[in-house]
């Protein structure tokens, strides 16, 4: 892929970063995350999702939120350490990495973003609120997925 990113623009107008320890094994989280066609089920932010192929680098998967359709590519992925993923809408340029890192008691998630565009630009104060939120709802909800007992 041409000009793909290696991680987030840390230098777009914003950038938002949350972190939480989730009491879950690593690969389970992850697979929780990367599996998008079920992102509505724990997502509640999410209307639908789908991806036709396992993500991998270059893989593209589409998803709606908050009435607005996204699609995102695969820039990186090492399972079941990180993803990185992003793409553009509505003049939003949009880099999202999640890490997992394995504690004694939990796996430890960040997620961090950056947006970019002239939308972002003109209220680039409200837009970070607005990000952090998501991100924090995010894991909030992958947490809660994570672990719910199994039935």
């Amino acid at each position: 892929m041409k000009n793909t990113p290696s991680g987030i623009d840390r230098a777009a107008p914003v950038v938002a970063r949350r972190e939480l320890p989730i009491r879950a094994p690593a690969p389970a989280v992850w697979a929780l995350l990367t599996y998008v066609p079920g992102w509505p089920v724990w997502q509640p932010d999410i209307a639908e999702a789908r991806a036709l192929t396992p993500l991998a680098p270059g893989a593209t998967f589409h998803w709606r939120t908050g009435g607005v359709d996204v699609t995102s590519t695969v820039y990186a992925l090492d399972a079941p350490r990180s993803i990185l993923w992003g793409g553009s809408s509505q003049g939003i340029t949009a880099v999202h990495r999640w890490t997992f890192t394995p504690s004694v008691s939990a796996t430890v998630v960040v997620t961090e973003e950056s947006w970019d565009g002239e939308a972002v630009r003109a209220d680039a104060d409200a837009v970070a609120r607005a990000l952090d939120r998501s991100l924090a709802h995010w894991l909030l909800y992958l947490k809660s997925a994570a672990e719910r007992p199994a039935r």
